[in-house]
């Protein structure tokens, strides 16, 4: 069975790309994302357009891709909720938005086997460049307790084979 790799971004993956990769000085990685956008490959949950709001390049660039944001369902709220019950600090309450328990909802939404409808199997990761520390409660350790994997955003582009 032929396996698809498609992901669910993190702020902190197009952050730190954007700080080590400015949009108008390396513009392919950036071009490559779009393509993921547009074909459905990259997701990511309106919570992440919310949060990032430091950088206005890469705010006007997200405005541009707007479409690669999803709206919350009813299920990705049920997901959170738990994730809140067994994670209450995976939010800083100190933070205006807290995009990390959607980025997970919406990969283990994605994943749920009503949702693919083709006969190739699409596995969903979770692009985040949050590191697991021990039981520090980060996207790593939650994803692992949801068993998606998750993957940091240049080894999402060694997985496809870019160079740049």
């Amino acid at each position: 069975m032929t396996i698809e790799e498609k992901y669910v971004i993190d702020a902190s993956s197009l952050i730190d790309l954007n700080k080590f990769n400015p949009i108008d000085l390396y513009p392919t990685p950036w071009e490559r994302i779009e393509k993921l956008i547009d074909t459905g490959v990259l997701l990511s949950p309106i919570e992440v357009f919310k949060e990032v709001h430091r950088d206005e390049m890469l705010v006007q660039w997200l405005k541009n891709h707007k479409q690669m944001f999803k709206p919350i369902t009813k299920k990705q709220t049920e997901i959170v909720a738990q994730i809140l019950k067994k994670y209450p600090s995976i939010i800083n309450v100190k933070k205006e938005n807290a995009a990390d328990p959607w980025v997970i909802a919406l990969a283990a939404e994605m994943s749920e086997p009503q949702k693919q409808s083709t006969l190739i199997k699409i596995k969903w990761l979770v692009v985040t460049e949050e590191k697991k520390k021990g039981l520090q409660v980060k996207i790593p350790l939650i994803c692992e307790d949801y068993k998606i994997e998750y993957l940091k955003i240049f080894d999402m582009f060694r997985s496809r084979g870019w160079k740049f």
